[in-house]
């Protein structure tokens, strides 16, 4: 039986006119339409990233393999690159990319998987990555935090008015709430209570930090 023309190989991306479409759209988005024409030698480092990414998009792939995606590219660029990956997740389809630059996996990643030296140290989401952290709070009262149950250590910060601000690090699984919960319900006097959440930059150090060390 004879294969109809949408069962083609060929129909498996999009047709030459919508293949075209889509092209265009890209280069418009990634500030590359005057360059339609241009040789990709002729083209900076920064431009011919950009046009590899577009190369990559205009299929709409289901899954989309990442190398540096961001590497050459000015924070403008860095921006749309981060609108055109959402977009894609969420049509569905799979990303993954490799970076050395956390804001971009903080802002765009639901997984993560952390290497040091090419193996493992992490892989999970994001909260499990902050929860390998101790529990960061400042706490500003009249009365040192270090005798607070769930408190490792409490370092003074500063002092205004008869008020202390402490930098206070918890013990490994005691959540914040915790101690909040504590205070209130044993009238410790608080004029501050700000929880520290960690960023994916304090996480990689945390994490890979011992890694690399063991290494040398």
């Amino acid at each position: 039986m004879a294969k109809k023309k949408s069962d083609t190989p060929a129909a498996a991306g999009k047709h030459a006119p919508a293949a075209k479409k889509a092209a265009l759209q890209l280069l418009e988005r990634l500030d590359l339409a005057d360059r339609a024409k241009a040789p990709i030698s002729k083209l900076s480092k920064g431009l011919a990233q950009k046009v590899q990414v577009a190369t990559a998009l205009v299929n709409s792939p289901r899954l989309l393999l990442l190398d540096e995606p961001f590497s050459g590219l000015d924070p403008v660029n860095q921006s749309v690159l981060e609108e055109l990956i959402t977009e894609a997740a969420r049509g569905g389809a799979t990303i993954v990319f490799s970076t050395h630059v956390m804001q971009h996996a903080e802002r765009l990643c639901d997984r993560l998987l952390l290497l040091a030296k090419g193996r493992k140290v992490f892989e999970g989401t994001q909260e499990e990555a902050r929860g390998a952290l101790p529990s960061r709070l400042t706490v500003t009262s009249r009365i040192d935090p270090a005798q607070l149950p769930g408190v490792a250590k409490a370092s003074p910060a500063g002092q205004a008015d008869g008020w202390t601000a402490y930098d206070v690090e918890l013990d490994p699984g005691v959540v914040a709430e915790a101690v909040l919960e504590h205070c209130t319900a044993n009238g410790f006097a608080l004029r501050q209570f700000r929880v520290h959440t960690p960023t994916l930059h304090e996480v990689f150090i945390h994490l890979v930090g011992p890694e690399q060390e063991s290494h040398r």
